[in-house]
Parts: structure tokens; sequence; C-alpha cells
């Protein structure tokens, strides 16, 4: 087999990719006519091979079963760093104990719709906390940035086992949706516990004193998978001792335009039958820091994403046929560490918690979050009315030119106007945007040895995904989590202990 490269129009791609076996596609913008990059395997004479062809997508997994193994690991946090790496430790014979603070995927579920509906925020199960972790709710794009070593590819094939659709395997920016993966990560916890593995809901850690873990005689390796959003957990790691680090980070806000706005800008057209609506990605420079779009939504939604009382934090979501009028994305500013005082390896938390403070104060009742139409926002004026949003609890007028941190609300009016300068007709007062986008990533790192992944001072610590600070979304996190696996594979069978893990 070979494969070949065809150049369609979105028609054409869509009809050959209904009777073609496709391995990549993309859709290319940079010209007035659309255009769609198919590339599909192909036979020894050169012709395309049948969608249906009985030819293996990939090497399934062989997961072992562990009821009675005599290895053991545990996991806190189930994420997609904590779960990838359970469904790798089944892979090598090796029990997960999975301890996650929220709940499971359905009753969180249920916690989410209060929230939307403005019916008060359940601290310990929300948009970041609860089964999943926050790409649960927020979105599933599987794109990745990182160039971090380790198999991308399998990620999307295991998203695929459980139930992803055919295109997570080869489009270029591949998306489940906000509607689907929900059924997804329960598949993945079905078969974690069919195999022996357990998964404690509704547990939060509160002390790493509760585990007796050493990886050097190889009793108990612990893989610390707590996302970006778990603050006390952090305080929690420093006041015991861990090694913490403030590592550079991104805030800002939520920027929504009609998504027919933005269709006209990427595609010159407002006809996206056959390619679905489009997306964006802005950077530029401004003052020495980068201002750029972040978990782009299109036909989204914006969600409350905050998980203490007292704080407004916004993210954006997409069902999976993303059909929503609306297109929205973060656009944020690079925030180094040396842009806070002090020598506070938290500090950039508790930078994180005054702007979410500052959001909650600026908007209404509950979370209702502070909103003020684009142009406004540059010009600086108050917008005496809204445009309609996706945001469900609701927004109010402010003026968040004012009280933004200046060197984040500057770089983000010099930052629009480039973007306009770019997609001329973005910086409009068509669209709003809405505070606070704050938890884009981490602003702390855990260190790590870049051999044994362990905590450089916790033996036995295996720090991974967005909260230790090595990942930056779903794939990146799922592979992280993939590597700090196989690490406690690797080591368990070098020193081939089989003692009884016993907690």
């Amino acid at each position: 087999m070979d494969a070949r490269q065809y150049i369609l129009s979105p028609r054409e791609a869509y009809v050959a990719e209904q009777q073609w076996r496709v391995v990549k596609k993309s859709v290319d913008a940079r010209q007035r006519e659309l255009k769609v990059h198919l590339t599909v395997l192909t036979d020894e004479q050169g012709k395309p091979i049948s969608k249906d062809a009985p030819i293996p997508l990939y090497e399934p997994p062989v997961f072992q079963d562990v009821h009675q193994a005599k290895r053991s690991a545990v996991i806190i946090g189930a994420g997609p760093a904590g779960l990838f790496a359970a469904l790798t430790l089944l892979e090598h014979g090796i029990k997960p104990v999975i301890y996650e603070r929220g709940k499971e995927v359905s009753e969180r579920k249920k916690d989410i719709a209060l929230l939307n509906r403005n019916e008060g925020l359940n601290p310990e199960s929300n948009y970041c906390f609860g089964e999943g972790g926050a790409g649960t709710f927020s979105d599933g794009k599987l794109f990745s940035r990182s160039k971090k070593r380790g198999n991308m590819q399998r990620v999307m094939e295991l998203f695929h086992y459980f139930g992803a659709p055919d295109t997570v395997l080869y489009e270029a920016h591949a998306h489940i949706g906000s509607d689907k993966l929900p059924g997804i990560i329960r598949a993945m916890r079905e078969k974690i516990i069919e195999c022996g593995g357990e998964i404690h809901f509704e547990t939060c850690v509160t002390s790493l004193k509760n585990f007796k873990f050493q990886i050097s005689n190889f009793k108990f390796p612990i893989i610390l998978a707590i996302g970006h959003s778990a603050h006390d957990t952090y305080r929690m790691l420093a006041a015991e001792g861990v090694a913490l680090e403030t590592k550079g980070f991104a805030m800002g806000v939520r920027a929504e335009h009609p998504q027919a706005l933005i269709n006209r800008l990427m595609y010159h057209s407002t006809n996206v039958e056959y390619v679905g609506n489009a997306s964006y990605s802005l950077v530029t420079q401004v003052d020495g820091r980068g201002v750029y779009s972040f978990c782009m939504c299109p036909g989204g939604h914006i969600v409350p994403a905050g998980s203490e009382a007292g704080s407004c934090v916004v993210n954006g979501m997409s069902a999976s046929h993303r059909n929503s009028p609306y297109a929205n994305s973060g656009i944020v500013v690079q925030i180094n560490p040396e842009d806070i005082p002090g020598d506070d390896p938290l500090r950039g938390l508790a930078f994180q918690e005054e702007l979410e403070r500052l959001a909650f104060e600026h908007g209404g009742p509950q979370a209702q979050a502070p909103g003020q139409r684009l142009k406004d926002f540059v010009e600086g004026r108050l917008s005496k009315d809204l445009p309609s949003c996706s945001y469900l609890p609701g927004i109010v007028s402010s003026r968040l030119d004012q009280w933004l941190p200046a060197h984040i609300g500057k770089r983000l009016q010099h930052g629009f106007k480039d973007f306009d300068r770019k997609y001329t007709g973005y910086l409009t007062n068509e669209a709003v945007i809405v505070g606070v986008e704050s938890r884009s990533s981490s602003a702390v790192r855990i260190p790590r040895d870049p051999e044994s992944l362990e905590s450089v001072n916790t033996p036995g610590l295996y720090p991974c995904g967005e909260g230790a600070g090595y990942a930056g979304g779903i794939t990146s996190s799922a592979l992280d989590g993939i590597n700090a696996a196989l690490k406690i594979a690797e080591m368990s069978e070098s020193r081939n202990n089989h003692t009884i893990i016993t907690q």
C-alpha cells in the first residue's frame, strides 16, 4: 500500500471521504477559493482503497486483567493524564488505583447544568473538577503544539478505540465535542474497572502522607495528575515540601463574534456546508509579550469555568457539530515569572486568583460575567448595551479596560488592533469580550527528573499533565500520562519486584 494526496473542492472532498480510506485531511483557506488536502491509501496500481476495506486502522490495545496483580500504582486525578496513565498501566499488568475529587461524568453533568442556569457552583464538581477533567465539558479539541517525545497518534487511537469518530485519526485539528466526550470517558472508566482497576470519586487527596510510597524498592509509586485548577493541592504540596516553581502562563478574556462573520473573514464565504464553521489562530507581539488566541471554539459557547466561590472564570466549548451561531476564543497575554514580584513559587496562583476575584466583583449575581463590546474595549468606553452572547449565566456591562491590570489590558487593546489589520472586520462592536480567561495553563511547575520523570525531591512521585506544568491540552496531557506510566512499568520490570501492594 501507498498514499496519495488530492487537492479537492470541499464538496469533492466530502464525497471522497465517504468512499476512500483517508489518512490525513486539512482545509486550505489561504486563497479565496477553499481547497481540501486529502491523503488517502492507495493500492499497487495507485487506486484509492475503499473506506470499507478490511484493513486494520491500527493495532488495538491489549489490557490485562489486574484483579490479582502484585504491582499497583496510585493516580491522583481522573483527567486525560490520569485516565491514559491508567490505561497504559493496564497494558503492562499494573493495577491503577485512581482518586478523583469530583463526581463521575453523569452526576457531574447535573452540577454543570445548575451552574449554567446560574443556580450555584459546586466547588468539587464543575467544568474543572470531575471525571475526564477540564477537557470533558470544554470542547474536546485533540490538537497539540507539543513537540514532546511520544506517540501522539496512539492517543488518537485510544480515543477512537473508546468511541471517538474515525475523523480523530486523520483530521489536522481533530475534534470530538463536549456532547460526545462524556460517553468516551465513561467507556474508559468501565474498561479500567472491568480489568480490575479502581476509581474512587468524590475523594480529594489532602495529604501525601496518607500514602506510604517509595520507588527505591517499588512499594507505591504515585502519578500526580491534578490538573491546572487544583490550587488547594498545590498549597498542600508546598506545605509537605514537594519542590515547586513558578512558570510562565497567560491570562486575558474570551472574545465572541458571530460565527457568520468569522466564516467570511477566514473562508471569504458564509457557505460552509462541506467544511464546517471556520476557526482561527492569531498571534502578535506587544511590548515584548505574546498576545494570542487560545482554545478557539467555532460554533461554540462560552462557559463558567470557575472552581471557587467568589471568583469568575470563563472558558469555551463546542459540541460535535459545532453549529451554534457564535465563535469564541480565549485571547490571552503571555505572563513571565519576572512579571510578578516576589519569589514565592505560588505567586502566579495568587495573581490568577486576584484577577478572578476582580472579575467576580465586576460581574453580576452568581456566575454572571463582566462583558464589553470589543471596539468599546479597545477605544476605552462603557458599552451601553451588549450583543447576544452564548454565555448562559448572563453577562453585565463593565469597563474591562479600566480594571484589567495595565500590562494585560493595554496589550490586549494593541493585540486586537493587530488582529484587525490581518483580518479586517475582526475589531467590531458586533463582538463582545467576557472576563476573565485565566486558566489557559498552570502557573506552577512541579520540577521532575527529565529521565525518570519523578519529582526532583520526592522519589516515587510522578507529576504529569497540565497540573504539573508539562502539558497544555487534552492530547499533550494524555501523552504525558502515558509517559509517566511507561516509566513506572519500566522501573517495575527492571527491578522484578512482585511484592503485593497494600494501602
